[in-house]
């Protein structure tokens, strides 16, 4: 056996990894300093904070499409996180660049989402200006809620992995992450869908069909393929024009028969009155919100939003089943 401190990994770092690649012992650091661990570079610390974190085991029991599917095989926001993971540090050893610092963000980008997927996050931005994002709500849950000091370059990829965001992130790890989320979500949902009976094989475009073949893991691997290729040949970390659009297009084909598809509108009004009613019914009575939420420097509306946004899909479901027995909702 040979010891491996972390001075002897950061320097395995500058020997194997890309000229692009985030160094962890060049990292921007953390808010509040800390002596640095004996065997663990900074990424590698901030990987095993977000992996014992409780945001992070909330993503259990988060919807990622389907609410409350009755099936044992449904992705689950945690299982996606997996997989997001899995896939990011796939390009990441492709690319030379730092597999740990990828791994640390793709394992921490979900976790300030809300419950019930996207219909939870579109109800919570009924109380915000502008747009309410899991993305900035991460950042929020590890700096204050449940502040873990984390590096720089961790929360910088946690912010930007959203396509939603404007500006995108300050490393190629993060751009890592942002295609390792979208390839992710679009090779798992397409499954779901066609375990639920919402659509089948056939159905799907057929430029997805022969650039992808069969839903699967031969899916994921092109993908990736054309992520690895891209980036190699401009520099950045891109992805093949072509299968690009393509899997836009495959995208859109989702949001409109799957995502938003006929049928759900009863359920997607159903799930937004539960958000509304719990963020309303803590409005009115500020002193329920669970202590750990209760952030005194912020307005109630965010401390509110802030213990809603945290909560499980079955735990939301609960309560409001509680408030609503006891007549307390409006």
């Amino acid at each position: 056996m040979l010891r491996r401190t972390r001075e002897s990994r950061e320097q395995q770092e500058r020997d194997l990894l890309a000229p692009d690649a985030t160094l962890s012992a060049e990292s921007r650091g953390r808010a509040r300093p800390e002596d640095p661990d004996e065997y663990r570079t900074c990424f590698e610390r901030d990987r095993d904070r977000i992996l014992h974190s409780k945001a992070f085991r909330r993503l259990k029991h988060k919807t990622q499409v389907f609410i409350n599917p009755e099936g044992d095989h449904f992705v689950t926001r945690l299982t996606h996180t997996l997989q997001v993971t899995q896939i990011g540090r796939s390009i990441a050893r492709c690319l030379s660049l730092n597999e740990i610092l990828t791994e640390a963000i793709c394992l921490g980008h979900d976790a300030g989402h809300s419950p019930f997927g996207h219909i939870g996050e579109e109800a919570l931005g009924d109380y915000v200006d502008g747009e309410w994002l899991h993305s900035e709500q991460g950042v929020r849950i590890f700096e204050v809620l449940e502040p873990l000091n984390l590096t720089w370059e961790v929360l910088d990829g946690i912010r930007a992995h959203s396509w939603k965001t404007p500006q995108p992130p300050g490393t190629p790890e993060g751009s890592v992450c942002r295609f390792a989320d979208r390839i992710a979500y679009l090779s798992h949902d397409v499954q779901d869908a066609i375990r639920a009976g919402v659509i089948t094989s056939v159905d799907l475009p057929e430029r997805s069909r022969r650039t992808f073949g069969e839903p699967g893991t031969r899916w994921i691997a092109t993908m990736i393929e054309a992520v690895v290729d891209e980036s190699l040949r401009t520099g950045a970390v891109s992805m093949d024009p072509q299968v690009l659009d393509v899997m836009n297009e495959l995208r859109g084909f989702m949001f409109e028969h799957v995502y938003l598809r006929p049928g759900t509108e009863e359920q997607r009004r159903e799930i937004t009155g539960i958000v509304h009613d719990l963020v309303d019914h803590f409005l009115a009575h500020p002193g329920e919100v669970a202590p750990t939420y209760r952030q005194n420097e912020a307005e109630t509306l965010t401390q509110v939003i802030d213990y809603v946004a945290g909560m499980t899909d079955r735990y939301a479901i609960g309560i409001h089943d509680e408030l609503s027995r006891s007549q307390q909702l409006n």
